[in-house]
């Protein structure tokens, strides 16, 4: 098959409950426990205040780094909060080791708030490939996986985007203006149009999870962090969807995208919201 993804086969076959393990237990011990329990030294504001870091959000990190490094040896992390401290940790992305994307808490606004809506992203990387991704909504009791060439699943049952409804408006997620230029702003517009139905996105991996189960028809976001991306890119695509940047080729979380891009049911889809975006 692929060249990074037949050097890592192996381990997935071995270790993918591990892993799957790894992430439940993480939550668990560090996100859950905290959820609706926050004291007010708890939440930091990073950016600005739609960009927080909570405890939950450090702990689960640092738990996951320690358990998949010891999981695949030779491996690294590139979690959010790592590179927020330190932002050479995100030039991993371009060696050759595999690296294990985390966003330990996405939708960190919706914890904090009380909201279900957040969840844990893991995907596993190498060379500019995701092979493997978890996305794992706790507070929902909602897990997906999916596995580059084998497909997607939610709670063990296979995924299948689908295509939107012949003449159903197109429920499109869009990124939050805080994080869109004005030229992205410009783009953007292009969305509001008869026949699509563009709102404010939540948490990033349950929007592709949204699309991957068909009860989101796509995104426009306009925003790189691959810890953002990676883990629900993969299971857009594995369950049948796709992604184009407004250069018309898939997302590359390395960055250097044309802003802003999207992930869609299907092809079709993908190729009508970037026309909307000015591609």
């Amino acid at each position: 098959m692929i060249e990074h993804f037949s050097e890592l086969r192996g381990f997935l076959d071995r270790h993918l409950d591990d892993v799957t393990e790894a992430v439940r237990e993480a939550a668990a011990a560090e996100i859950v426990p905290r959820f609706r329990q926050l004291a007010e030294d708890d939440v930091v504001q990073k950016s600005g205040p739609h960009d927080l870091v909570t405890s939950a959000d450090r702990l689960a990190e640092l738990r996951l780094t320690d358990v998949l490094t010891a999981l695949l040896p030779g491996s690294v992390v590139v979690g959010e909060e790592a590179v927020h401290a330190d932002p050479a940790v995100y030039g991993a992305l371009e060696g050759d080791a595999p690296v294990w994307i985390v966003d330990p808490v996405d939708g960190t606004r919706q914890f904090v708030h009380g909201d279900p809506g957040f969840c844990t992203l893991v995907a596993l990387v190498r060379g500019g490939e995701t092979l493997a991704s978890w996305t794992y909504a706790p507070a929902l009791d909602e897990l997906a996986i999916a596995v580059l060439g084998d497909g997607a699943t939610l709670n063990g049952t296979r995924l299948a985007a689908g295509a939107p409804g012949d003449g159903a408006p197109l429920d499109v997620a869009t990124s939050h203006p805080d994080f869109t230029t004005p030229e992205q702003k410009e783009a953007l517009l292009g969305l509001w149009t008869p026949g699509v139905v563009p709102r404010p996105c939540g948490s990033a991996g349950l929007e592709y999870l949204a699309v991957a189960r068909g009860t989101g028809d796509a995104t426009a976001f306009s925003w790189e962090a691959a810890w953002d991306h990676a883990a629900g890119l993969l299971l857009v695509t594995e369950a049948g969807g796709a992604h184009l940047t407004r250069d018309r080729v898939p997302f590359r979380y390395r960055g250097g995208n044309a802003l802003p891009f999207t992930a869609a049911r299907d092809l079709a889809t993908a190729e009508r919201v970037v026309k909307l975006l000015g591609g």
